[in-house]
């Protein structure tokens, strides 16, 4: 079992480009492979595993096939911290013997897992250097196709591979300065559950005054639903303050004022092009 820390942002298929070419650009950049990956998800007819927060699929690049179980975790200053197994199998077919070694087997019957939605896209990866710390740079493009419908798949994910965490915020940023983004913190599997059908999240706070994390994960469920963006003005008190801690309250006033309306987050990050980096910003605020 490993620990993976990483930091995922969408981006439309044209600033995708210009983010690549950007990376690239840096001293401390090297290109590492770019390979086309085919990732099936699997899961059981009433969905008992995305209730228990994992996700598991097969993947298969480059003639190689990897098991992956993945939780759910938590995210920590903008960044998605979670469990994972990895497994090394012969063939495409799920080894349900490989699931007994993990917690999985005591929660849901393994004979009931089926396909359930799939994940497909090329990956070009740039690999960061920097003194003491690596990061692995994933540029995603591709599709996830579940229940007969498909939806279009542009994200930059930052991997910490070792060093200090603090990176991966500093070079989110550097980008999100460079070209529009949005942090994300709906997981691809998240995205196919809810293509598929099986994933039906609720927009709607818990509290009356949101914190960091409440804000920025009901932005990503109004990015996965593709609904207007809504919040009263009492819930975003500490957002406020968190802009202005970290000297981003213009971009901030430009971004609220589309909340009381109609607007998608692809709308407000028109409005708003320093959103992602607001984003990353605020994150890391405590």
């Amino acid at each position: 079992m490993a620990t993976e820390l990483e930091i995922k942002l969408t981006l439309t298929e044209q600033t995708q480009v210009k983010a690549l070419r950007w990376l690239r650009a840096q001293p401390e950049a090297s290109d590492g492979p770019c390979k086309v990956l085919i990732n099936r998800y699997y899961d059981t007819a009433d969905a008992a595993l995305n209730d228990a927060k994992a996700a598991l699929r097969v993947r298969e690049a480059g003639g190689r096939y990897i098991q992956t179980l993945k939780t759910q975790g938590e995210f920590v200053d903008g960044a998605h911290r979670r469990e994972e197994w990895e497994w090394e199998l012969p063939s495409a077919d799920l080894d349900l013997s490989l699931l007994e070694q993990t917690s999985l087997s005591r929660q849901l019957d393994l004979t009931e897992l089926k396909l359930a939605f799939e994940t497909n896209f090329t990956r070009q990866v740039v690999m960061l250097n920097i003194g003491d710390a690596v990061i692995e740079v994933a540029v995603d493009t591709g599709e996830i196709v579940g229940d007969g419908a498909a939806r279009p798949l542009h994200e930059v994910e930052f991997e910490l591979k070792s060093g200090q965490p603090e990176l991966l915020i500093t070079w989110a940023r550097s980008l999100a300065h460079e070209v529009p983004v949005f942090l994300n913190l709906v997981s691809k599997a998240e995205q196919g559950y809810h293509l598929a059908g099986i994933y039906q999240p609720k927009l709607g706070a818990r509290s009356n005054v949101l914190s960091v994390t409440e804000f920025l994960y009901q932005l990503s469920l109004a990015w996965l639903l593709r609904a207007p963006v809504t919040f009263s003005s009492d819930s975003l008190l500490k957002i406020e303050e968190a802009a202005q801690t970290v000297g981003m309250q213009s971009v901030w006033e430009r971004l609220v004022s589309g909340f009381g309306g109609n607007e998608t987050v692809e709308a407000l990050l028109q409005r708003a092009p320093g959103m992602g980096e607001l984003q990353l910003a605020i994150a890391s605020v405590r």
